[in-house]
């Protein structure tokens, strides 16, 4: 369903006031994950500046990084490279638990890779072919499994790759394949447009989420995460914090004369 192009942005405080309140859900959501030692993972694709980096820090603000676990892989090393291609992913799959959130996933293979010519046709081709029949194992094997597709328009895409010209907190956000996938708008598409019609299947559809607006897209993501995996509420007893033990006139900061102390410039 295509995003009205119109519609104004977020407003700053209506987007923290929602969030808020998905986050309390994603706690929720937390417990219930480690009470029933369920596993979970969620991969972000899309194209560079789509937001995935902004959207996963929403997701795992409030969380429990032993929970919310995220993996973002480099550039495969020249031993990675002679591994069976899923090989290295595998080993940040999630144990009962644990969520487990890629930032850039084995889908590399059908974008980035096959983009740039980083490995042949028929690899591409090959990956194509069996990656519906490894997600099926995975998810077979109790991993819920839940692939998110973050659409950014083109003229939004060159307006935050500018942003990030000139600005110091954001320019190694900007890398030369960065620059490459801009040129390369098109072949992205189509290469995108393959990988969805070879992998969007019934048991593991991809879900795109429009971008433009980094803030409802970030809204939209953790609604969608919530109704994706049937959650409930864990009771929890409320707790209470116990009296601390006497040690007489012990003063603790008194072991501390002498140390060297951080200078309070602030």
């Amino acid at each position: 369903m295509a995003a009205d192009a119109d519609a104004p942005r977020m407003k700053r405080k209506a987007y923290e006031k929602e969030l808020e309140k998905l986050q309390v859900e994603l706690c929720y959501l937390q417990e219930w994950v480690k009470a029933n030692k369920i596993r979970v993972i969620i991969l972000f694709e899309g194209r560079d500046a789509a937001g995935k980096g902004g959207t996963i820090k929403a997701i795992t603000e409030k969380v429990s990084p032993r929970v919310f676990r995220v993996a973002a892989l480099p550039a495969p090393s020249d031993r990675e490279k002679t591994q069976l291609f899923l090989q290295r992913y595998m080993q940040y799959f999630p144990a009962a638990g644990e969520i487990v959130i890629f930032d850039r996933s084995w889908y590399n293979r059908a974008g980035v890779e096959y983009v740039m010519g980083f490995c042949t046709p028929a690899e591409h081709k090959r990956f194509l072919s069996l990656c519906p029949e490894i997600e099926k194992y995975i998810i077979e094997g109790g991993i819920i499994l839940i692939k998110l597709w973050l659409e950014v328009g083109m003229d939004e895409q060159e307006r935050r790759f500018k942003a990030r010209i000139d600005d110091p907190l954001r320019q190694w956000k900007l890398s030369p394949m960065d620059t490459e996938s801009y040129r390369r708008w098109h072949d992205y598409s189509e290469a995108r447009d393959l990988m969805f019609k070879a992998t969007s299947t019934q048991q593991s559809p991809w879900y795109i989420i429009r971008s433009d607006d980094k803030r409802r897209a970030r809204l939209n993501c953790i609604a969608h995460l919530l109704q994706s995996i049937p959650y409930k509420r864990i009771h929890k007893n409320k707790v209470k914090l116990p009296k601390r033990s006497a040690k007489g006139d012990f003063d603790d900061q008194t072991s501390l004369r002498g140390m060297a102390f951080v200078a309070e410039r602030y």
